[in-house]
């Protein structure tokens, strides 16, 4: 995977931005679905089309850079870097990226914000299973104590997942949305990797504006395949009805709803842009580590109750993150002894 133009202190700005915006989306979108839900929103379809829906935002971004080019390289820019094979790929993750989101928004239906969040800690797990068998990353003793103690986490969960089922939901509709929830986790783990591998085998320079290019075509392909399950389930008719029944109002029901798609685009834009500046697993774990603000924010917000097996499941959680950071640390500073760093100096322009 080649990034043109990107010196390592350029690529840690950008990994750092790119980790702000990823945090807005994690700690943000699942509050919001879930007060989508709480406040009287039912159509697990329209929440699944409103964490893709945002990706036209993409736009803007490209159009900056579009003129940027223009203006520094002359009007024989590209307008678009992405080759048909890429977009078939892209379109194809993208799709899968819509049955994630669904299987996400079904179990956030049924589950607390904090019992999802700790549930799609496990996706680290699943990432680094992914990104061992379609990336071949290497595991080391630090990233496989990681994936063990975040699984065991999830499993403590289980052990009683009916402590904090909310009101109205049935045993048998919170079990299933643990599963779903958990199996919406392990597609992503798949879904990561897969990204990286398209990098990987792109056959051309990974430039900012390609990376963009395939994050919204993924959003798009994501959002046709929810429209498809909202015209499905009739869920266009049933919007104005629902708005009117919302109980914060009709007004902040569509306020609600706007600010839902953009932020889970913060979300999307954040978890592509990680990847390309380092690596699937790296995003994984950036997810996971920022879903704990998540739990914390929902026990503020929602009163959500935060019992004992959520709090050890929370300390494993914990655990995992700084036995991986910890493991990384060590590689990085193994590396650097071994050859002294070797940064290549480019003109900015071709970067984006």
């Amino acid at each position: 995977m080649e990034h043109k133009g990107l010196s390592t202190n350029l690529r840690r700005i950008l990994l750092l931005i790119n980790c702000l915006i990823l945090a807005v989306g994690i700690c943000g979108g699942p509050l919001m679905m879930r007060l989508y839900y709480v406040e009287g929103g039912s159509r697990v379809w329209f929440s699944s089309w409103l964490q893709t829906a945002g990706w036209p935002l993409t736009l803007i971004p490209l159009a900056i850079l579009y003129f940027y080019r223009r203006k520094t390289q002359g009007s024989n820019t590209k307008l678009y870097f992405i080759t048909p094979r890429i977009f078939i790929a892209s379109f194809i993750i993208g799709v899968v990226t819509g049955l994630d989101d669904f299987l996400y928004s079904w179990g956030g239906s049924k589950l607390p914000v904090s019992t999802s969040s700790l549930l799609l800690a496990a996706q680290l797990a699943f990432t680094a299973v992914g990104a061992f068998f379609i990336v071949k990353l290497k595991f080391t003793p630090y990233s496989i104590n990681a994936v063990i103690l975040l699984t065991v986490g999830a499993v403590l969960l289980g052990i009683r997942s009916n402590g904090d089922r909310p009101e109205g939901v049935t045993s048998k509709a919170y079990i299933l949305g643990f599963m779903m929830t958990l199996l919406a986790a392990a597609l992503y783990g798949v879904i990561l990797p897969c990204i990286e591998l398209i990098y990987l085998k792109a056959k051309q320079v990974i430039t900012a504006t390609l990376v963009l290019e395939i994050q919204m075509i993924m959003c798009l392909a994501a959002t046709t395949f929810c429209t498809m399950g909202m015209i499905v389930n009739n869920d266009f008719q049933a919007i104005s009805r629902e708005a009117k029944q919302f109980n914060l109002g009709e007004a902040r029901y569509y306020t609600v709803i706007v600010w839902t798609a953009i932020i889970w685009q913060c979300f999307f834009v954040g978890v592509i842009g990680v990847i390309y500046c380092s690596s699937s697993l790296m995003s994984g774990v950036m997810i996971a580590v920022l879903l704990p603000v998540t739990e914390v924010l929902a026990v503020i917000f929602y009163r959500e109750n935060f019992s004992g097996e959520k709090g050890l499941a929370l300390f494993l959680s914990l655990w995992g993150f700084v036995s991986y950071f910890y493991g990384e640390f060590r590689q990085t500073k193994k590396q650097k002894n071994k050859s002294p760093e070797n940064e290549t100096t480019t003109m900015h322009t071709e970067c984006v």
